[in-house]
């Protein structure tokens, strides 16, 4: 059986559960609307996946991937919750070990901790309280309205294409979005 480019893009995209696989005797498989069934979440996935290749987000592109490929093999009723449920805490633990490294290495010393004392160091420590803050203002925005999720994923990509910016991450977008919500209520009022 002899696949070609086109044919093999579809059948890898296709839904695995619903797919009808080709037959064994040489025939080119056959397009129908079953082995083509995508659902809306494949879809954004999809769409995700090619903005983020289009932004050149790594992030972007390994996550959907990953996604993709959880419910390609069927066990997104297995992962998906606890990524749903979980993933956050996950994705923050890596983020503070990535940070914290240069302590456990010993490259950030004793004498490296008086920094804090001077305007850097002062400016440094506030934004850092402000950021904890707004981060979780913006954490609170995502769970009350999970639409804006895909906003924030595409409003990335655009920065990273217009204004060669780096993704932190949705929290943070979340957080700037918060912050524009309370100012546009401030003036509503």
């Amino acid at each position: 059986m002899q696949i070609t480019g086109n044919n093999a893009a579809i059948i890898c995209l296709s839904d695995w559960r619903n797919r009808d696989w080709p037959a064994i005797d040489g025939d080119e498989p056959e397009l129908t609307d079953s082995n083509l069934s995508f659902n809306s979440s494949e879809l954004i996935l999809i769409f995700l996946l090619f903005l983020g290749l289009f932004g050149r987000s790594n992030m972007i592109v390994a996550s959907s991937c990953i996604l993709l490929s959880i419910r390609y093999f069927g066990l997104d009723q297995m992962i998906l919750p606890i990524l749903e449920k979980r993933g956050l805490e996950i994705g923050l633990v890596l983020l503070m070990l990535h940070i914290l490294t240069p302590i456990a290495t010993g490259k950030l010393a004793k004498e490296d901790l008086y920094s804090v004392v001077s305007l850097k160091g002062f400016l440094a420590l506030a934004a850092g309280a402000l950021a904890t803050k707004l981060n979780g203002d913006g954490l609170n925005l995502m769970n009350a309205n999970p639409e804006i999720i895909f906003g924030l994923t595409a409003g990335t990509v655009v920065g990273i294409i217009l204004w060669r910016g780096m993704p932190c991450g949705p929290v943070m977008a979340a957080a700037v979005t918060a912050v524009f919500f309370q100012v546009i209520q401030l003036f509503c009022r």
